[in-house]
C-alpha cells in the first residue's frame, strides 16, 4: 500500500470517527515513513539482505559484545 493511500483513509477514518486530533498524528506518521522508505539504508539491506540472513545480530538491551566483555 502506498503511504499517500493509507494517509488518506486513515485521515477519513479519523473525521469519520470523530478524532480530528488524531489527523496531526497520522501525517507525521506518514512523513515519517516516507523519509524512512526512502533511506539508502534500504538499498543496502536489500542487495546484502542474503549474506547476512545467516548470521543474525542481537541488539538492545542484554546482546553481548566485545566492548562489554
Amino acid at each position: 500500500m502506498k503511504v499517500q493511500s493509507w494517509l488518506e483513509s486513515a485521515l477519513a477514518d479519523a473525521e469519520a470517527r470523530g478524532l480530528l486530533d488524531l489527523k496531526p498524528l497520522l501525517r507525521t506518521l506518514a512523513d515519517a515513513t516516507t523519509l524512512l522508505r526512502r533511506a539508502d539504508w534500504n538499498e543496502d539491506a536489500e542487495r546484502g539482505g542474503e549474506q547476512n540472513a545467516a548470521a543474525p545480530r542481537q541488539r538492545g538491551p542484554g546482546a553481548s559484545s566485545d566492548a562489554q566483555r
